[in-house]
Order: structure tokens, then sequence, then C-alpha cells
């Protein structure tokens, strides 16, 4: 999650996490590990909240809880929209940032279904590799999971190689459905997948995988109109559906 308001002020209490690891994936795209300086418990597909510079925004956790370090995907907004992210691109190994001490959100694995419809933009997958590298380390018989992510670049897939490993060792518990929406620019030169925007492949890739509607949950989760979109093209139908929004 990545609401668009940061705090004017950091207020209440607070930890510290302390940055052990960066990998650069674009130019305004990076994955990020922290440490917190204190116990940090947290639900697989919940957020932390982090900031520095007096600003503070909430980040989807992309590893699970049995991870010793706190990994995020981020998107470097510069400003004047971006207000907090310009501050976190400049910072290196042995920062810190503040902390709040508890994760929150709702957006978690749901049990009660065996059919998992993952879709997202680009950091929006950030949750999905949680919950998915925690399932798949205790798997339930049954269960299916389907990761739709959609970027305009071929080079914006942050877990393109982790997602593809899990599709080939899960013997079909996992697939991989990736799309760029910008297939003739230089940068998705080679491209050989999907093309189009996310949300208008969803229902066509649900006619053709053919989950059943009452046991399958359809979770969306990065820019709130690729969100509303899929609402509104399941709109009458029997699938489950989970959000989470990213705001810019």
């Amino acid at each position: 999650m990545q609401e668009g308001q940061p705090s004017p002020a950091l207020k209440g209490k607070f930890i510290t996490a302390r940055i052990v690891r960066r990998v650069d994936l674009t130019e305004d795209l990076w994955r990020v590990w922290l440490q917190p300086s204190e116990p940090f418990a947290f639900k697989a597909g919940q957020y932390c909240t982090i900031g520095t510079a007096g600003l503070e925004r909430p980040y989807s956790i992309a590893s699970p809880p049995s991870e010793p370090q706190i990994e995020l995907f981020i998107e470097h907004i510069p400003p004047p929209v971006g207000q907090l992210t310009p501050h976190l691109f400049k910072l290196k190994n042995g920062d810190q940032v503040s902390m709040r001490p508890r994760a929150k959100g709702l957006f978690v694995f749901q049990p009660k279904y065996r059919h998992h419809i993952m879709v997202a933009t680009v950091t929006g997958v950030a949750p999905y590799i949680a919950i998915l590298r925690e399932q798949l380390a205790a798997p339930r018989n049954g269960d299916r999971f389907h990761v739709l992510e959609g970027a305009s670049y071929q080079d914006e897939f942050g877990y393109d190689k982790e997602l593809k490993a899990m599709s080939m060792a899960s013997n079909g518990k996992v697939t991989f459905f990736p799309s760029v929406s910008r297939p003739q620019d230089p940068r998705n030169h080679g491209w050989q997948g999907a093309t189009g925007r996310i949300n208008t492949l969803v229902e066509d890739y649900l006619k053709r995988v053919a989950p059943p509607p009452a046991d399958t949950c359809v979770y969306l989760c990065g820019h709130p109109l690729m969100i509303e979109d899929v609402k509104r093209r399941l709109e009458g139908t029997d699938y489950h559906v989970e959000e989470e929004r990213f705001w810019k």
C-alpha cells in the first residue's frame, strides 16, 4: 500500500530500521531490505509505515514473516507529486528510516478459497510475493495461484525471475502472466509476452483458466483505475474481490 498524502510531520511512537541492502532495477524502481531495531510482527500481505525527513508513508511488505528482514519494492515519484520517495531514493546501505512499530492492513491470504487470481500493476506485486513465499513453504493441497502483472516496460517486473522460477517448480500451482502496455516502445524490444493494460486482460484470462467463481478470490493491488476497472468487469459474478490501492 502506498498512499499519496504523507504526514506533514512524524508523530507518535517509532522504531528505526536500517537499510542493509538495496537493488536498483530501473531509474525509478528499487528493492530495499530493512533491519528493524525491534522485532516487527506482521502477516504476509500487510504493510509497514516508514519515514524520513519528517514524512512517512505505508509500503506493502514483499517478504513473509519468516524472513529476517523487511523487503520493500518502491517507485520513485518525483516532486511535486512525490514527497517522501525523493528522500528515500537518496538513502544508502547503513542509513536509517523511522518505522511505525505495528504493521497494518487486511490485504492478506484468503484461506477460504482454493483459486487465487492476483492482479497487480508494477509495485503492487509486493504483497503477492510475501503471500506466495509463505504459502509455497507450507503448501495446501488444491491451491492454485495466478499472478497477473501489468507494467509499461518489461524491466519494471521486479520479481519476474522469482515468479517464473516459482511457476516452473510448483507443478502447476503457480502461473505468472505479465503484460506490457507499450509494446512498441524501444524499451520493450524483444518482448514476446502479452500486451495491453492488465485490467483489460483479466476477463479473457479467467475464461481461459476457468476457475470456479465461488471458490476463487481475485486480489487487486496497485493503481486505483486498474482496480476500479476490474471490479466493474467482474460485477455480477460470483468472484470474491479483495483490493489494496496504491496512490501516487
